[in-house]
């Protein structure tokens, strides 16, 4: 694997990571909420999670002026 390539999959697992907590943190703490972690909660998480992970690769590889 080069180097970027690396990179940019380090850069997807973390921005996943950053949406998928960043959202039940949401969930969890937000005021007029029940407080509650159900499924739909997990699945929001997940799905807002899978975007940011594409929003970093695509700006990465934007960035980076590679195509795939």
């Amino acid at each position: 694997m080069c180097a970027s390539l690396r990179q940019r999959r380090s850069a997807g697992i973390a921005a996943f990571a950053a949406g998928f907590v960043l959202v039940l943190a949401f969930f969890a703490f937000f005021p007029g909420l029940p407080h509650v972690i159900d499924w739909g909660a997990i699945v929001v998480a997940v799905l807002v999670g899978a975007l940011a992970r594409w929003i970093c690769r695509t700006w990465m590889r934007k960035r980076g002026g590679s195509s795939e």
